[in-house]
This record gives structure tokens, sequence and C-alpha cells, in this order.
């Protein structure tokens, strides 16, 4: 078995069983927290509405935050935007979902892959930056923020890499981003990239808390 044939193989399968092993572990872990009971009268049930309203005004900053935040609000943006392409329009990754899921979707022109790419480690590059050189960003940073920030960046890079033809030979190249695809999945569960699944609902049970409350979050 070649290294390519364990990264498309083995690696990827087991990775994905863990990944999903993970977040299920996470999920039912969450559902499971100890609460206390609320025993005061509820100054309005419009849940529903409280749970979206709050999802949609946390995801820009507002205020006295709004120009202290910029650059961290922006650079977000452009990551999450940027990984969204990369992962889900790139026709190449479209074929490989193809193949688990038995369906496709229209991808990009791979120009406006490769640029998203490129931004986006730019983008990752300049956190990380920020993240050493800014001192309460440093002081709060521990090996989760380290780590997650470099199963990000790793794909990243070693799929420019294949794609350009860089590095070692295209086969072994492909086999180190398949590797390092199978770590970020591995680690989405345990680290703080379950954001991804979680944000939308905390965001929503914040709002619906405050709601409760009779306060419009």
């Amino acid at each position: 078995m070649t290294l390519l044939d364990f990264a498309r193989g083995p690696a990827l399968q087991w990775a994905l069983i863990i990944m999903l092993a993970g977040i299920v572990w996470r999920l039912v872990g969450t559902l499971f927290l100890a609460r206390s009971r609320v025993l005061s009268k509820p100054r309005s049930d419009a849940y529903l509405a409280a749970g979206v309203r709050t999802v949609l005004k946390r995801s820009w900053l507002h205020g006295e935050l709004s120009k202290a935040g910029m650059f961290q609000q922006v650079t977000g943006y452009i990551l999450h935007i940027g990984l969204f392409i990369v992962i889900l329009l790139f026709v190449p990754h479209i074929e490989f979902f193809k193949g688990i899921l038995g369906f496709g979707w229209p991808g990009l022109p791979n120009d406006i892959v490769t640029v998203s790419a490129a931004l986006t480690i730019a983008v990752l590059v300049a956190l990380f930056v920020r993240r050493l050189t800014n001192p309460v960003l440093k002081s709060i940073s521990n090996a989760d923020d380290y780590i997650s920030w470099f199963v990000t960046t790793a794909p990243l890079v070693t799929g420019l890499m294949a794609f350009a033809h860089l590095g070692p030979r295209y086969e072994t190249m492909l086999a180190i981003h398949l590797l390092s695809v199978a770590l970020l999945m591995i680690w989405i569960p345990f680290g703080k990239l379950m954001h991804m699944l979680l944000f939308i609902p905390s965001r929503a049970q914040l709002g619906i808390k405050f709601e409760r409350r009779g306060v419009k979050a």
C-alpha cells in the first residue's frame, strides 16, 4: 500500500469515523449538561423569534465594540467565506463529496478557488501574527488555539502546493494534503473548531434566555 492509498483509504475513513463519533459525543454531552430549573414566570415566550434575532445580531459587532473589533470581524468573514469556497466549491472536492453522498453541485473556476485559498492563508497568517503580538490575545491563547490554527492552515497550504505541483512529486504531495485533511477532521470535535456546529444553537439559546427575562439581546 502506497502513502497515497493509505491517505485516501484508511486514513480518511478512520478520520471520518472519529469525527462523526466525536461530534455525536459532544452534542450528546451538551444536551445532557446540568441545567438549573427556572421557576420564574417568563416575560415573553417568543422564543423562536428571539433565537433567530440573536443569531443574526451577534454576527456583527455593534456600538463601542465595532471599531476595536473591526479587524477581527472582517478577517473572520474573509476566512470563513474563503474556507466555504475552497471546501465546497472546488470541483475536485465536489467530486469527492459526490462519491460519498451520491450527488454533487456546480463548482467555481479553479482561478477563483485558488485566489480564495491564497487569501484565506494570508488571513490565517495575519491572525496568527496578531495572536503572537497582541498582549491580550497572547495571554488568553492556549494550545487549542494554536493546534486549531495549524490543522486549518495545513490543508490549505498542502492543497495549493499539490494543485501547483510544488514540493515532492504530485502523488506524495496529494497524500500529504489528504493526511492533513484527516488530521483536521479528527481534531474538529475535540477543539474550538467545534464552534462550526455549536455557534448557532448557543447564540439562539442565549437569545431565548434573554427573551424569557424580557431583555432584547
